[in-house]
């Protein structure tokens, strides 16, 4: 009865942060796309379009830069406090700056003051999402079986496809039951206003689900041992930089090709797609919706395959196939053939979820439970601003400037440093978290 109890205890777990991290990856999306489709139209005055696209970019990069912020504010409190109530809290930062960016007026009509604001707004919105992926992914993978990890951890993960999926069917509705007149001047808004439905699920979190055990062995421990003072009043993040500055420098070069990858495909794509193609901005959408409802199951699989045979080999195999998919890519997509694009988007995907799908077990059994928060925050959130902040960016500038050859060039070089740094980093799958 009990294994029975624990198993649906973990599955609420699970079901609760995928559906907290996908509106919260939702969020996070839903401003690459309008980045790329409504933003340098609306918010960078009368530049021309390839300097509004890159300006637009940039502020879409203010989220990432934020990201290691929010993650050093959330990871010190996630190790004091505990790992519900700093979850909770990026969460309801999120819904908030993401509603108020569906109110915020255009360049018409408050001038400089509609960019400063929009980049203000999506600082606010990295670092929710610098300090939500520690207290989900650890939420989920300190509750589950020892053996299952991984698996369990897919859940995490699986929120930032299922974010993609929801923000493109946003805008595709909208867009779809607009005209183009309307989509720009309202229609675009109603994606954002959506996201205030994180501060509801923030609210349940906090009052139906308990923090994890790990956590709370820590705290028990450090009631009863005199000699774990120290531990409390001490910075949890200098603490894991001070630890395990190998590790975390590891992990955030791991991640690289991830970041890289993945934003050039879900943010940049919808640019070079429309502009290069006679595809409409609700097919190239549309292949990145089903590109990422592909990700979704192939990413169980391979955190599945990682919790029996470990967690290096599937993470550097997908680095590998990234990397020699990033040169079938873009001719897949210049043929303009609707089906085509969709394997091009959908295979790098795929092979993208061989890595982040087990990313969050190996990630938290990298660091002690005293700084993991800390720890796996840092790695992740490093590998986020030095790989997909400026990546749509430098995308575009590569393509306008060289070749679109270069971005593949580009991807494929990212893939390496990942898996180099996989390479050097220890086999964790039989770890036990509670030690």
């Amino acid at each position: 009865m009990s294994d029975i109890k624990t198993e649906s205890n973990i599955k609420k777990v699970a079901l609760t942060s995928l559906s907290g991290t996908s509106i919260e990856w939702y969020d996070f999306f839903l401003y690459g796309a309008a980045a790329g489709l409504v933003f340098p139209k609306l918010f960078f005055g009368e530049v021309d379009p390839t300097t509004a696209l890159i300006l637009s970019f940039l502020t879409f990069a203010a989220g990432f830069i934020a990201r290691p912020v929010g993650g050093i504010i959330f990871g010190h409190f996630g190790d004091i406090v505990g790992r519900k109530k700093t979850l909770v809290i990026a969460l309801m930062l999120m819904g908030i700056a993401s509603t108020l960016i569906g109110l915020l007026p255009t360049y018409e009509t408050i001038g400089i003051a509609a960019p400063l604001l929009l980049t203000f707004l999506r600082f606010c919105q990295g670092i929710a999402i610098g300090g939500q992926w520690g207290g989900a992914m650890l939420l989920v993978t300190e509750s589950a079986p020892s053996n299952r990890r991984g698996y369990y951890g897919a859940y995490a993960q699986a929120g930032a496809p299922v974010g993609v999926i929801l923000a493109n069917i946003a805008f595709i509705s909208v867009s779809s039951m607009t005209t183009e007149e309307d989509f720009l001047s309202w229609g675009w808004r109603i994606p954002f206003l959506i996201s205030f439905v994180l501060v509801i699920i923030s609210m349940y979190i906090q009052l139906r689900l308990e923090d994890t055990r790990a956590f709370k062995e820590l705290e028990a421990s450090k009631q009863k041992d005199e000699d774990n003072k120290r531990q409390i009043k001490s910075s949890p993040i200098l603490e894991a930089l001070r630890r395990y500055p190998g590790r975390i420098s590891l992990a955030a070069g791991a991640f690289l090709s991830i970041q890289v990858t993945f934003y050039i495909l879900v943010a940049f794509i919808l640019a070079y797609g429309v502009q290069t193609t006679d595809l409409s901005r609700n097919d190239i959408l549309m292949a990145v919706l089903i590109g990422s409802a592909l990700m979704v199951p192939m990413q169980f699989l391979f955190s599945d395959y990682s919790d029996k045979n470990g967690r290096k080999g599937i993470f550097m195999a997908g680095a590998v196939l990234t990397a020699l998919w990033a040169f079938a890519l873009f001719p897949l997509i210049e043929t303009g053939n609707f089906y085509l694009v969709i394997l091009g988007v959908a295979g790098g995907l795929i092979f993208l979820g061989m890595m982040y799908g087990p990313q969050a077990a190996f990630f938290a059994e990298l660091f002690s439970t005293e700084v993991r928060y800390s720890g796996a925050s840092l790695g992740y959130q490093i590998g986020a601003i030095i790989g997909g902040s400026f990546a749509p960016t430098i995308a575009t500038l590569l393509w306008k400037n060289y070749d679109i050859f270069w971005v593949s060039v580009y991807i494929a070089l990212a893939s390496l440093v990942s898996l180099i740094s996989v390479y050097f980093l220890t086999e964790t799958y039989q770890r036990d978290l509670n030690e």
